[in-house]
């Protein structure tokens, strides 16, 4: 509808719409709630509100309207009648909204955000209509954005490499990659870069290139020796200009690189060598080595002989160039020189070779020496022998001929070194000597023996062959944890796959034999893990205390050899307590009937309360939220008092909220209601509400027909149920014939019994009890009924006269009469006479009409006497309580329904 406002009323508006274009400019920090005032559009632009310059000419109502409900309309809200902006409950970002790119403006719907990299602005653009048409303008609302330090520098890798050359001169400035990154601008941007440690040879400096962007440089500020330390790791920390400031870090490894600036160098000078004559070829004679400090090629050596050693000597003495091992490699006779020098260069490049003589003398001998011949049992292969360890003893291992070649001389042998191992003659050979095994060989004792057969003849002449046995691992070790019991405690409420310990377990065994993997037993519970390589024990749940305390399981270390061993261990955890149950009540509504009148601080009841936690995080306190200046509670026992005695009538019942809190930190607490119902106690005797008097009379006309209601006694008791329940009765008469009126017991009612005659005028009194049933007594009031029959009332000073005086009135209480139904027996018996029944009847009932005729003529007369002493009549208060002593009663024998 506004639209086609608009395209109808623009034709003939335009100039105008165009004239009362209008620009507002606003400004606020990004980050704030909703609800913050930006600015009053009807204020800023000065329009008239209602009420306003002319209070007497009404003014329309302005509305204000958002053109279009773009990505600005989602961050602010517009009162459509007072005009106010206020910022809506979507959170300005400025970092999300200002995205800057190549300088450009982005738009995003009809309305948009404005940003600039030249500039710190970032602009939210808004269009709004105002009508009616008197007041039709277009504004155009801008909205600063002001950046706040929400952001902290962060670098975009949390590792950063940079390679330094140990020749790299002082002052030398490399720029570090991967610089810190933070999304405020200005001064809440970064502003600095800094060490935490410099070594004492490294600073930073920050260079700002043109678009304001800093880049930290790395400064060498000493000298480099890779060879003295080839790495320095350090971090890297972004700080920004904040109040306060955010910093943010990043590990700087700094690589010394090398570069060759050593040279291969020689421990020793020369070496002296000696080589007999009849050594075989291909025996070693030594080995030269020189080192190189630096790194890869720069510290690659190779060695050569120098241009000095003659070429005899070059033949004579094989040269290895990349080992610098030295071999016979011709055959030794007797043109031979005793005395060869070697001068051997240690090469590295770029470098002066290093330099060392070595000195070969050799002894020509002109007696072959003894020969020893060695033929292997056990596996043997390069002169080493492999022995199974847990081989049996005596097993095994070669067999040795000795035998001088010239056969003039007597040659020996025996064995040298230490081992479980023999030599000894093999007999019935004088030449052969067979070696074997003296007890079982043990792997993870020993691994490698060097033992030589040395022969010798009776010249002094000897020879060595030496032997290497290597003896081979067999799966003869289980795996040892370094615990047995493996004790444990970990909270409740862990974080899923929390780490419990890492087990470790030892294999003297060697290669698979002695790797070692790790299982939980069959009695774990599913939820706990153990990582097969690394022996890490988690927990996959959250464990709660309550629900498990203790856990108690076994774990397994199997090796991998063949048959596999194995050894267990066990663990036991404890989970330990944190307050995550609150006091629960046994009940959430808790309902407790008390007797009224009950003694102030006696027991109304307990108040059961448990606590899931264990230690000071289960011990709960109990108060009352209301009612504490009449109830108190014993926090160790949870027994409800009362303070006071408690009376029904004033208040039937009471609702409590006590409050159960643990002693965890923080605490938890409870609540629950608790409902106490007074039960009634027959502390309240009857009140007569009517008649409001003793001194209170009735007019009955004599023409009042039997049967008719006469008057009626009211009365309330304050107590509830049988205590509350009344019963009226007539306990005392007088007047002229007193039996002519009965009361309702239970309404109240006063009716006539019997006509009145000429005769039964004047003033009768009945005194009326009003008793409630009330257990173990019941209370009662009286009241005095005055009744005054005649025609009229003539002379009211003369009734008043005789309601002054005390009545002479006897209280008589009949006892209720209780039916006794005959036996079986007695009806039995008396069905046998039925004829002497009758005839007994009617001859008891003439007796009695004659009786009752006389005793009513006698107590007419008895009632004149009584008339005369009405001046011994008593007056009772109506509305007083009559103490049940001052009144005789009669014994009252009430049948048990």
């Amino acid at each position: 509808h506004l639209l086609l406002f608009l395209l109808f009323v623009g034709p003939f508006n335009c100039f105008a719409s165009y004239s009362r274009a209008t620009e507002l400019f606003y400004s606020l920090n990004e980050g704030l709630p909703a609800g913050v005032l930006i600015g009053s559009l009807a204020r800023d632009l000065r329009l008239p509100t209602a009420g306003g310059q002319h209070p007497a000419v009404p003014q329309p109502p302005l509305s204000f309207t958002l053109a279009s409900h773009g990505l600005g309309g989602q961050y602010v809200q517009l009162d459509n009648r007072s005009g106010e902006l206020h910022t809506s409950a979507m959170e300005i970002d400025r970092e999300a909204l200002c995205v800057e790119s190549n300088g450009a403006t982005i738009f995003e719907g009809a309305a948009a955000v404005s940003s600039s990299p030249s500039s710190e602005s970032c602009l939210l653009l808004l269009d709004v209509l105002v009508l009616p048409q008197e007041y039709f303008r277009l504004v155009k609302v801008k909205i600063a954005i002001r950046d706040v330090n929400d952001n902290a520098p962060h670098f975009p890798v949390p590792h950063i490499h940079l390679s330094v050359p140990e020749n790299a001169p002082v002052n030398t400035r490399l720029a570090i990659e991967h610089p810190a990154l933070d999304p405020d601008v200005g001064t809440n941007g970064i502003q600095t870069y800094r060490l935490r440690d410099n070594y004492g040879v490294f600073t930073l400096d920050v260079e700002e290139n043109e678009s304001g962007e800093r880049t930290p440089y790395l400064i060498v500020m000493g000298a480099l020796d890779r060879e003295t330390r080839g790495e320095y790791v350090t971090v890297i920390i972004a700080e920004d200009g904040g109040t306060p400031p955010l910093v943010g870090s990043a590990t700087l490894t700094i690589g010394i690189s090398d570069i060759n600036d050593n040279c291969p160098q020689f421990s020793d000078s020369q070496l002296n060598i000696t080589l007999y004559g009849n050594s075989s070829l291909g025996t070693h004679v030594t080995t030269v080595h020189a080192v190189d400090m630096d790194l890869g090629s720069n510290a690659r050596i190779t060695y050569s002989y120098s241009q000095k050693v003659p070429q005899p000597s070059r033949d004579l003495f094989h040269l290895d160039e990349s080992t610098g091992a030295i071999t016979l490699s011709s055959k030794v006779d007797g043109d031979t020189p005793r005395l060869h020098r070697l001068i051997i260069l240690g090469n590295g490049p770029g470098c002066i070779p290093a330099v060392i003589t070595v000195l070969v003398t050799v002894i020509k001998v002109m007696m072959r020496p003894p020969e020893v011949v060695p033929r292997f049992i056990a596996n043997e292969a390069e002169g080493v022998v492999y022995l199974k360890e847990l081989e049996p003893i005596n097993t095994p291992i070669a067999f040795f001929t000795i035998k001088d070649p010239d056969e003039k001389y007597k040659v020996n042998c025996y064995l040298d070194g230490d081992g479980p191992f023999r030599l000894s003659p093999y007999k019935p050979y004088n030449n052969e000597y067979l070696l074997e095994t003296t007890k079982s060989l043990d792997y993870e004792t020993q691994q490698m023996y060097e033992i030589s057969v040395v022969a010798w003849n009776s010249e002094g002449f000897h020879v060595n062959k030496i032997i290497k046995v290597r003896v081979l691992d067999d799966n003869d070790n289980s795996p040892v944890f370094s615990q047995q019991l493996v004790e444990l405690s970990i909270e409740e409420n862990n974080v899923p796959n929390a780490f419990l310990t890492k087990l470790h377990a030892t294999d003297a065994d060697s290669g698979e034999r002695g790797q070692v993997s790790y299982f939980l037993g069959p009695d774990a519970p599913s939820y706990f893990s153990l990582d097969k390589t690394t022996g890490v024990l988690t927990v996959s749940t959250p464990l709660d205390r309550e629900e498990k305390e203790k856990y108690r399981y076994t774990v397994k270390a199997v090796d991998s050899g063949f048959p596999p061993r194995e050894s267990i261990a066990t663990v036991t955890i404890t989970v330990l307590d944190r307050n995550d149950n609150s006091p629960r009540f046994i009940n959430k509504d808790f309902s407790f009937f008390v007797p009224e009148n009950f003694p102030g601080f006696g027991e109304i009841g307990v108040i059961s309360v448990t606590d899931a936690d264990a230690g000071q995080n289960g011990w709960v306190a109990l108060s009352v939220l209301n009612g504490s200046d009449i109830f108190v509670i014993d926090t160790g026992k949870g027994v409800l008092r009362a303070k006071v005695s408690l009376d029904r009538e004033q208040q039937s019942s009471y609702v409590l909220w006590v409050e159960a809190v643990d002693g965890g930190d923080p605490a938890l607490s409870s609540t629950a209601k608790i409902t106490i119902l007074l039960l009634d106690i027959n502390d309240n005797p009857p009140l007569v509400l009517f008649p409001q008097s003793n001194m209170s009379y009735l007019l009955v006309l004599p023409s009042t027909l039997p049967g008719s209601p006469i008057t009626e006694v009211y009365a309330v008791d304050k107590d509830t149920g049988m205590n509350a329940v009344i019963a009226y009765s007539i306990i005392g008469r007088r007047g002229p014939r007193p039996e002519s009126f009965r009361i309702d017991p239970k309404t109240g009612n006063i009716t006539l019994e019997e006509s009145l005659m000429q005769n039964d005028y004047g003033l009768y009194q009945l005194l009326v009890k009003v008793s409630d049933h009330g257990y173990p007594e019941p209370l009662h009031s009286t009241v005095m009924v005055n009744l005054f029959v005649n025609d009229t009332v003539s002379n009211e000073s003369y009734i008043e006269s005789l309601l002054r005086k005390e009545p002479d009135i006897s209280i008589q209480e009949k006892q209720p009469q209780i039916s006794i139904e005959p036996t079986h027996k007695k009806m039995e018996s008396a069905s046998c006479m039925p004829t002497l029944v009758a005839l007994s009847i009617i001859s008891l009932g003439s007796i009695a009409l004659v009786t009752g005729m006389g005793i009513y003529i006698c107590l007419r007369k008895g009632k004149k006497h009584h008339r005369a002493d009405e001046s011994l009549e008593v007056q009772i208060p109506l509305n007083g309580r009559i103490n049940l002593h001052m009144l005789e009663k009669k014994p009252m024998e009430i049948s048990n329904i």
